[in-house]
């Protein structure tokens, strides 16, 4: 069960992939049900484990990584922050507003900072490291004044981490906020630590362990973490803006046990039928997530008549192949749905074909 390519590997890589397209898709985003949307700010939804849970199968990734040399691996990340820095910029194509931080942003450096850790130090090193993160990030955050005379908080605009955005990235910070970043570069530390946990996790398919050993040590070890997350939240609060070091280690936990439900599903017992449409979405993760992107955002530009006035082409869809007949809150749900099923159909036409583009 340690072949280069595991199935359950690419499924959940697949599954969090089409969960992003589904939250990011809603069609109106004054009416989504809760679970699909993120915490106002402490606490948590199902929507805010689906990045922690690409981060930390970024990382598993990298487990099978055994050939990339240190310039490939730059070169990738490179590509991905590209990939990334266009989604942003376009279509307004703004040089002095345009976001800078972001998904992709992180993606790429935590994959990098990743794989120059797993290269360089051994699991324990890489599993010491990784507990740094998390105890350093929640020192940072909880003991070091903000410049100008701030005392330590975890408030959005106030703490540690948004001053350092504001100095570093302004303007070119979130749109919906303008003056700190989910995506900023101080929380970037322990989502480093997301992407050595899941490495952690993945180096155990390499191990020359049984089925049931590595299955026994990804429950154990996602049970160790997400009990620590939820016990660490009584003094650093789970927080997915922040990336709290609770969040960190509450994430990973469930991420591990996910991974161990799939190798089992999959690789074990070999029921991969029920994987294939994640599967698929996997081997194919980026390139369908900036597409979907992409997509979107030319939708609205494209305007369409309804009514005595003229709407986005996206909202002209909404509205009259699902608004129409589904409720307010059914609605959004239908069409997100539709949107992955349709995503999923174009994916499925590159594997028929054997395409399956690694950025």
């Amino acid at each position: 069960m340690t072949r280069e390519r595991l199935v359950s590997v690419d499924a959940f890589r697949g599954a969090t992939v089409a969960a992003m397209i589904l939250v990011n898709n809603p069609g109106d985003w004054g009416h989504i049900y809760w679970p699909l949307k993120h915490a106002p700010w402490h606490g948590w939804t199902p929507t805010d484990l689906i990045f922690p849970f690409f981060l930390f199968i970024v990382g598993a990734s990298l487990a099978f990584s055994t050939r990339d040399t240190t310039k490939a691996a730059a070169i990738r990340a490179l590509k991905i922050f590209g990939l990334g820095f266009f989604m942003a910029f376009y279509p307004r194509f703004n040089i002095f507003t345009v976001r800078i931080p972001g998904v992709l942003a992180r993606i790429a450096l935590c994959y990098f900072v990743a794989f120059l850790i797993k290269k360089h130090f051994s699991p324990k090193g890489v599993a010491a490291i990784a507990a740094s993160c998390c105890l350093g990030y929640w020192l940072l955050m909880t003991v070091v004044p903000v410049p100008g005379g701030v005392a330590p908080n975890l408030e959005p605009e106030t703490n540690l981490g948004a001053w350092l955005d504001r100095l570093i990235f302004e303007p070119h910070l979130w749109v919906g906020s303008k003056t700190w970043d989910p995506e900023g570069l101080l929380s970037s530390i322990p989502a480093v630590g997301t992407t050595l946990f899941g490495y952690l996790a993945g180096s155990l398919f390499r191990a020359g362990l049984g089925a049931s050993e590595i299955i026994r040590r990804l429950v154990v070890s996602g049970v160790v973490l997400s009990v620590s997350g939820i016990a660490w939240d009584a003094v650093f609060p789970i927080n997915k803006s922040l990336w709290t070091s609770s969040y960190v280690l509450f994430t990973a936990g469930l991420a591990s046990l996910t991974l161990a439900l799939f190798y089992w599903i999959a690789d074990v017992k070999g029921f991969r039928r029920p994987m294939k449409p994640m599967e698929i979405y996997g081997v194919n993760a980026i390139v369908v997530f900036v597409a979907s992107g992409l997509l979107a955002k030319t939708m609205a530009l494209i305007k369409l008549p309804l009514g005595e006035s003229s709407v986005s082409s996206q909202v002209f869809i909404y509205k009259t192949l699902f608004l129409s007949w589904l409720s307010p809150f059914n609605a959004p749900v239908g069409f997100a749905i539709a949107t992955v099923a349709g995503w999923y159909a174009v994916l499925w036409g590159l594997d028929r074909r054997g395409i399956h583009v690694k950025v």
